[in-house]
């Protein structure tokens, strides 16, 4: 039996809840796919139950996330290739209606997709995101801006709490592929120098963090950790691959280049 730790978001629960059950930990992500191109909440929402799929399966737990969609066809399968370009692990399942195989433990959700007496169980919000005027050159079949990384739209979506309202712009996403450029050149550096044991911290500081989803700490943590010269190369190449295992960047992917 396993324990993992999330904090439920209604209003007036803001109080950790652990989860201690046999089976696996079934999670459901309601998407809005809405006809405005540049809206990226749905997206977002998916991100998140990859975030929590991620975060859970490396403290032990079998993840179920099942998608439902609402809104725009065409719109869905555009979000389905997005979030397949962002990283985020394919569904174990697809429903209009119902918890397929039970019901689910925790629920991502906006505003538009669900009421909150509609659910049992802890609730995961996710707050509005969109693409700026300067950022709208989409890929037609993503719906993602051109000209970048996908993985950095996905770190850029992660650079903000998940319940704050964000309006991406040419220079966030800018900024975003940067930093990721410049990670994943560090880590393939430090792949080359000789192996160094994860700081005892390190696990503790990404869980805690990770446990209400707050990836801005993470990513804030990282990037004082990608500058502290104090610290080996070997220690801090673990530290970024083992938190690489949530964030999802693919930071290993120059290693040999």
């Amino acid at each position: 039996m396993s324990v993992f730790r999330v904090v439920d978001d209604r209003p007036g629960s803001h109080a950790a809840v652990s989860l201690a059950r046999p089976g696996p930990l079934r999670v459901y992500a309601h998407v809005w796919a809405g006809a405005d191109t540049a809206d990226l909440t749905g997206l977002r929402v998916l991100l998140v139950a990859d975030l929590l799929f991620r975060a859970a399966e490396l403290q032990g737990l079998q993840v179920l996330v099942t998608r439902a969609f609402a809104g725009k066809p065409a719109r869905e399968a555009v979000l389905e290739r997005a979030a397949a370009a962002l990283g985020v692990h394919p569904p174990a399942a697809a429903s209009a209606a119902g918890w397929p195989g039970g019901p689910a433990a925790v629920h991502v959700a906006d505003d538009h997709a669900v009421g909150e007496d509609d659910l049992g169980g802890i609730l995961l919000q996710t707050a509005a995101a969109r693409l700026a005027q300067d950022a709208r050159a989409a890929d037609a079949l993503t719906g993602l801006p051109s000209g970048h990384d996908p993985l950095a739209v996905r770190l850029a979506l992660m650079s903000v709490p998940r319940n704050q309202p964000t309006e991406l712009t040419a220079d966030d996403l800018a900024g975003s592929a940067h930093t990721l450029a410049e990670w994943r050149y560090r880590v393939a550096r430090w792949a080359e120098s000789p192996s160094g044991a994860m700081p005892k911290s390190a696990a503790a500081t990404v869980q805690t963090a990770v446990s209400n989803l707050d990836l801005v700490a993470v990513l804030a943590w990282l990037s004082r950790l990608a500058a502290d010269e104090t610290v080996p190369p070997g220690p801090r190449f673990e530290t970024f691959v083992y938190a690489d295992r949530i964030l999802g960047l693919d930071l290993p992917r120059d290693i040999g280049r």
